[in-house]
């Protein structure tokens, strides 16, 4: 009797673990597999010949079932991304520098905004798309520019898709992100604790335990969440190969995203691509710790303000005027 085959029982181990399905769904199979006495029997899976392929597998597998970053040792951490270059090596021939490094010391990162500056001509979320590897098919963004009437202070009232030479003669412009607030209410509705905020300020998410439910994006009150639909499409040539596992690394389908300042530059001591690429010099980011940082002067001498302050969700990112 011939065998039809898209039987799920011929496939092998790597196809299984290659396959579209989710963390959620894959545990949810093995769990049921472990039931039946073996997940490996009762999958089906047939142990592949090709070394390289038998080496995908196992770190796979070992992915699959790692701890969430969260609880890990340093020594796992460092495992995890030495896992993670090699799997970009075997899959798609990709060099990655993968860093898990931890944040620094006396650091409390925090942003500022001059909508005075700014003459919207978005190289901000150019350098943004580039730096953290978004998906071009999608044109996911994480920054929006909004051009604003005067004596409008909401960017919901203003335009954030124009199409038009700028500046604009009495309009002003707007950026927003991600504000990492002290008391993100996204973390706190997070189920599978795959977000939360870091001792240096940045709100992160384990992409590995996000299960894509959008629980944090619905609780955000600043739009500063991205749900990825798809996998995201890059051009090989265009892949930012500088990444830290908590931020620009390529995140699988179905995962929750957003801006993380830049956590592979700013733990490294450089500034989010997004202050580097500003013209206009609209953009500030610094140490809140550090009484001598350009971020704490624009606080003790500007005007300066916050959007939703009675939320009490306490943002790190504040706007000013000249």
């Amino acid at each position: 009797m011939s065998v039809k085959k898209n039987n799920p029982k011929n496939k092998t181990c790597l196809e299984v673990l290659q396959g579209d399905s989710s963390r959620r769904s894959f545990l949810k199979g093995v769990s049921l597999a472990a039931a039946a006495g073996s997940a490996t029997l009762a999958t089906g899976c047939i142990p592949s010949a090709n070394a390289a392929s038998t080496e995908e597998m196992k770190l796979r597998w070992q992915e699959f079932f790692k701890e969430n970053y969260r609880l890990m040792t340093q020594e796992e951490q460092d495992e995890t991304v030495a896992r993670l270059e090699r799997l970009a090596k075997l899959r798609d021939n990709l060099d990655l520098q993968m860093g898990s490094d931890p944040p620094l010391d006396g650091v409390l990162y925090g942003y500022a905004f001059n909508i005075t500056r700014c003459e919207g001509f978005m190289e901000c979320v150019t350098a943004c798309v580039k730096e953290n590897n978004l998906d071009r098919k999608t044109n996911t963004q994480y920054i929006r520019i909004f051009e604003m009437e005067p004596g409008q202070l909401d960017p919901s009232t203003g335009d954030g898709q124009y199409f038009h030479e700028v500046p604009v003669d009495n309009k002003f412009y707007m950026g927003t992100q991600c504000f990492h607030c002290e008391n993100a209410p996204c973390t706190k509705a997070c189920p599978t604790k795959a977000t939360w905020r870091e001792p240096d300020g940045i709100v992160v998410v384990d992409y590995d335990w996000c299960i894509g439910c959008r629980y944090c994006q619905a609780a955000c009150p600043y739009y500063g969440r991205r749900f990825n639909w798809g996998k995201p499409e890059i051009p090989k040539d265009e892949i930012t190969t500088r990444q830290h596992y908590l931020g620009n690394r390529l995140r699988p389908k179905g995962k929750m995203e957003k801006c993380t300042f830049c956590i592979q530059r700013t733990r490294k001591g450089r500034l989010p691509a997004c202050v580097e690429a500003c013209p206009t010099g609209s953009r500030v980011f610094g140490n809140l710790l550090d009484p001598d940082s350009e971020i704490r002067y624009v606080l003790k001498h500007k005007k300066v303000f916050r959007m939703k302050e009675e939320l009490g969700t306490e943002p790190k990112f504040w706007y000013f005027i000249d």
